[in-house]
């Protein structure tokens, strides 16, 4: 079973920037689509990023521009670079592996990050 460690979250004032790593343990973490995800209080969880194993990488239109997924796989991580972070940006950010090569879902702890002056 993949495991998935977040961190990187914090306090950031509005227009800050934060990055954020998702570490997993195992061998296969390059043939992984990875995704990130967030869940503000009282909300929905949202998708706020994914990369192939190849690289390709979607945003939804909420952090595009301002967001950036990307990944290592010599390090087995995947990041999250979030710029011109505002308020409405707070939430518990989580990195997942959707289910494939037979594996269910698999998800972190989250980090949590709060955008506030």
């Amino acid at each position: 079973q993949v495991q998935l460690v977040e961190s990187g979250g914090g306090l950031v004032q509005p227009g800050g920037s934060l990055r954020l790593s998702c570490a997993a343990s195992g061998s296969s973490f390059s043939r992984y689509t990875m995704y990130w995800y967030r869940q503000a209080p009282e909300k929905q969880r949202e998708w706020v990023a994914g990369i192939t194993s190849g690289g390709i990488t979607d945003y939804p239109d909420s952090v595009k521009g301002r967001f950036t997924i990307s990944r290592d796989n010599a390090k087995n991580t995947v990041y999250l670079q979030m710029n011109s972070l505002k308020p409405e940006d707070t939430a518990v950010y989580s990195c997942n592996i959707p289910p494939q090569y037979g594996m269910d879902s698999t998800w972190g702890q989250g980090t949590e990050v709060t955008v506030s002056s």
